[in-house]
C-alpha cells in the first residue's frame, strides 16, 4: 500500500502566507525523508488557506524532495482550462523526473465558480465536458482542433486520479474511465462507503478493464507518541477549523464527545497512537482492499512542530507496520 499525506495549509493566526509555504516545503521534505510514498497540495480560493495553484508549490516541493510522489488533492477541473491543468503538471512531471499527479475534483469550497465566472449549477456538466478534454489532451497529446500541447510529461500517462465525497455517480464515471478513485471519509463510519468502492470497481469490470483501477481513502489523521497525547494536542485545531467551516455551512459544533466518538475503530478519524493507526488503516483495508492512504495532518491551528512529528512517526512506524502486514495478508 501507498502511505502518504495531504495539507490543504490553513494559514494560523498570525502567520504569514510566506512563512505557511515554507513549512508546507518542511512537510514534503520530511515525508520524502522517512519513506512515505504521496504528498499532495489542495487548491483553495479562502483567506484562511494559502494554496490556489497546487502545482506551483508542488514544483518548489520537487527542488527540495527526491522520490515522493507529488500530487493535487483537489485540483477543481470544472472552474479551470484543461489544458492549463494538463501544461502545468506535465512541467511538474519534468521538474520532479516522473513524480507528477493529477487529482481532480469538486473540492472543499465552491469561491473558484464565482472568482473565474462560473456558475455553480453547471458544475457536473463543466466537470464532465473538462475531464473528457483533459484526458483527450493526455492521450493525443492535441486539442479537439488538432494543435499540440506542449511540454509533455515524463510518464505516459500522467496519472489522473478523481477525487470523490460521497456521490455514487462519480465513483461510477471514475470505474468507467478506467481513472484511480481517491475517495474521501471525514465522518461517519468507514464501511457505509464501502458501495462507493465497490460501484467504482464494477463500473470498471463492466467497461471491460481486465483490472479495477487503484482506489486511496483519504481523511483527516494525526500520530503522536501516545493516545491521549495524540487526542489532546490535535482536538483543538481540530475543532476550531470543523466549528468554523461548520457556522458557514449550517452544521452542529463539535464536541469532545463526537471526536472521541470518531477516533474509535469504526470511527472516520485516524488519529492516535502509531499502533492505534496502524490498526485503524488495516481495519479499512479489509473494508476497501485500498492501494493507497493519504492523511490531512496539519489542520487549522495544529502547530508546525507537532505536524512534523506526527510525519515522522506516521513515515517511521506506522507505515511500515502497515506495508508488512498488507504484504503478508496477499502472500
Amino acid at each position: 500500500m501507498e502511505i502518504g499525506v495531504f495539507t490543504f495549509a490553513d494559514i494560523r493566526e498570525g502567520e504569514s502566507p510566506e512563512q505557511r509555504l515554507r513549512e508546507v516545503v518542511e512537510e514534503a521534505e520530511l515525508a520524502d525523508e522517512v519513506g512515505l510514498d504521496v504528498f499532495g497540495v489542495g487548491e483553495h480560493h479562502r483567506p484562511d488557506f494559502t494554496v490556489s495553484t497546487p502545482a506551483v508549490v508542488l514544483a518548489a516541493v520537487a527542488a527540495r524532495t527526491k522520490r515522493i510522489r507529488l500530487t493535487s488533492a483537489v485540483t477543481v477541473l470544472s472552474s479551470d482550462d484543461p489544458i492549463r491543468v494538463f501544461q502545468e503538471f506535465s512541467t511538474l512531471d519534468l521538474v520532479s523526473g516522473g513524480r507528477a499527479e493529477i487529482m481532480v475534483g469538486r473540492g472543499s469550497f465552491i469561491e473558484s465558480f464565482p472568482l473565474f465566472g462560473y456558475d455553480l449549477r453547471d458544475y457536473d456538466r463543466l466537470f464532465a465536458e473538462k475531464l473528457e478534454r483533459l484526458l483527450e489532451i493526455r492521450e493525443t497529446g492535441t486539442t479537439p482542433g488538432g494543435q499540440g500541447v506542449y511540454p509533455r510529461p515524463v510518464q505516459d500517462p500522467l496519472p489522473v486520479w478523481i477525487a470523490v465525497g460521497g456521490t455514487p455517480e462519480s465513483a461510477v464515471r471514475a470505474g468507467r474511465l478506467g481513472l484511480p478513485m481517491a475517495l474521501a471519509i471525514i465522518g461517519g463510519q468507514p464501511e457505509r462507503f464501502a458501495p462507493f468502492a465497490e460501484l467504482h470497481r464494477r463500473a470498471a469490470l463492466e467497461a471491460g478493464r481486465a483490472v479495477p483501477p487503484p482506489l486511496s481513502i483519504n481523511s483527516h489523521g494525526f500520530v503522536a507518541d501516545s493516545s491521549q497525547q495524540a487526542a489532546d494536542e490535535f482536538f483543538p485545531a481540530y475543532a476550531a477549523m470543523m466549528n468554523r467551516i461548520g457556522r458557514e455551512r449550517g452544521w452542529s459544533g463539535l464536541t469532545r464527545q463526537d471526536f472521541d466518538a470518531l477516533r474509535t475503530r469504526r470511527g472516520a478519524l485516524v488519529v492516535g497512537s502509531p499502533e492505534e493507526v496502524v490498526e485503524k488503516i488495516l481495519f479499512q483495508h479489509e473494508i476497501f482492499g485500498h492501494q493507497r492512504f493519504l492523511a490531512q495532518m496539519s489542520v487549522g491551528s495544529l502547530p508546525h512542530e507537532q505536524v512534523l512529528r506526527s510525519i515522522e512517526l506516521f513515515g517511521t512506524e506506522v507505515a511500515p507496520a502497515v506495508r508488512t502486514e498488507i504484504a503478508k495478508r496477499e502472500s
